[in-house]
């Protein structure tokens, strides 16, 4: 555990080598990681983390400002702590943290590896509107029945994630932590990151993107369009993976992330200008 001006933060460490940081998706807390990095920790050091609202990091975001900024801040705070230059690794919203950071260059990074990105945004970027459609509507509902009061609000976003009645097959714990954790995940949706494509372009760090062969139309073609806009991406497709692959697929994601990370680092690309690919952060450190 570790502090900042926003209070508690999840912090977890493990091992020796390369630093990889890992940062959840929605909903999940960074023991969503375990079985992906108890193959890593041999070989590598292992930082975990929660972003604000899950586990044990408090939520540091309002109404009023849940920028992804927020989210940011606290996965800059875990970096700074474990000293960089580190290796990001990020499944959903995670991955769009990730992102975020590589954009603002306030900490230094070698690497990226994105797993199923949540960045709808592209899709009407990139002319998808059909696709993009049919986040929006979801989302839309999905906003309306929780102001509403509705219990299980996040099952309609869950099922656009994870595939029809997803929600309905889960465990009833699990379905009762994302029904706790719903206005954390409020915050995340309305969190306004959508970078123009342009930007994307400029973040040079080696990313590896990794999609589940069996994930929805819209979140497929996101990983299709990201992959094409940045400018050192490369795009991968576990078979028979959905969205929520961290559950079920954890040898295959640890077997990508080991890849990426033993390329990038054979390649010595160490240096810290990787941190800052425009030279003039976007935000003032914290």
């Amino acid at each position: 555990m570790l502090h900042d001006k926003h209070g508690a933060i999840d912090y977890c460490e493990q091992g020796k080598g390369p630093t990889i940081v890992f940062v959840p998706g929605s909903w999940a807390t960074r023991s969503a990681w375990c079985n992906v990095t108890e193959a890593l920790e041999s070989r590598f050091r292992i930082v975990t983390t929660s972003l604000p609202g899950y586990g044990g990091t408090r939520e540091s975001r309002t109404a009023a400002d849940c920028s992804i900024d927020r989210s940011s801040e606290t996965v800059e705070a875990v970096i700074r702590r474990a000293g960089g230059p580190v290796h990001l690794v990020g499944h959903s919203y995670g991955a769009l943290v990730c992102l975020d950071l590589a954009l603002c260059g306030l900490v230094p990074l070698m690497s990226l590896t994105l797993i199923e990105p949540v960045a709808f945004g592209l899709l009407r970027q990139a002319g998808e509107f059909s696709l993009h459609e049919q986040f929006a509507t979801t989302r839309d509902d999905y906003l309306r029945s929780f102001d509403a009061g509705e219990r299980e609000a996040a099952r309609q976003i869950v099922d656009l994630l994870g595939g029809p009645r997803h929600f309905a097959s889960l465990p009833r714990g699990l379905q009762e932590q994302i029904i706790s954790k719903t206005p954390s995940h409020i915050f995340d949706l309305r969190s306004g990151f959508d970078p123009k494509m342009a930007l994307l372009r400029n973040i040079l760090l080696p990313t590896r993107i990794v999609r589940g062969e069996r994930t929805s139309p819209t979140l497929h073609r996101c990983a299709d369009i990201l992959s094409c806009a940045m400018a050192n991406a490369s795009l991968h497709t576990i078979g028979g993976a959905g969205h929520f692959m961290t559950a079920t697929h954890s040898t295959e994601l640890a077997e990508h992330v080991t890849d990426q990370v033993i390329k990038t680092e054979s390649l010595a690309w160490a240096d810290l200008s990787f941190a800052s690919p425009f030279g003039i952060p976007c935000r003032n450190p914290t």
